[in-house]
């Protein structure tokens, strides 16, 4: 069982990690869109720049199916969801698991 419980650890610290950089993605293109921190400024574009390209890769494939509402993306609450499902499905499946 220790080998189950060092797995769930992994996978749920990654599932954690994830989540963390899509939200703080979504507050910082936020906060570039209302100019409280300015694109042009070097730093705050590289972080931009290295947070969407961790996000895009999985945003992606939501946006093609997600109708456009607006101006207003909510695919990283989609993808929040369903990590967070993918979470209590793997969970649920390696608890049980006898290893």
């Amino acid at each position: 069982m220790p080998i189950v419980a060092a797995l769930l650890f992994i996978f749920n610290t990654i599932v954690g990690l994830i989540i963390a950089v899509v939200i703080i993605n979504a507050i910082i293109s936020w906060l570039v869109a209302f100019d409280v921190l300015n694109s042009r400024n070097q730093t705050v574009y590289r972080i931009v720049r290295a947070l969407d390209g961790v996000t895009e890769p999985m945003l992606r494939p939501l946006r093609r199916i997600v109708p456009n509402l607006g101006g207003i993306d909510i695919t990283p609450i989609i993808l929040i969801i369903l990590l967070k499902a993918l979470q209590i499905v793997v969970n649920g499946f390696l608890a049980g698991a006898p290893i």
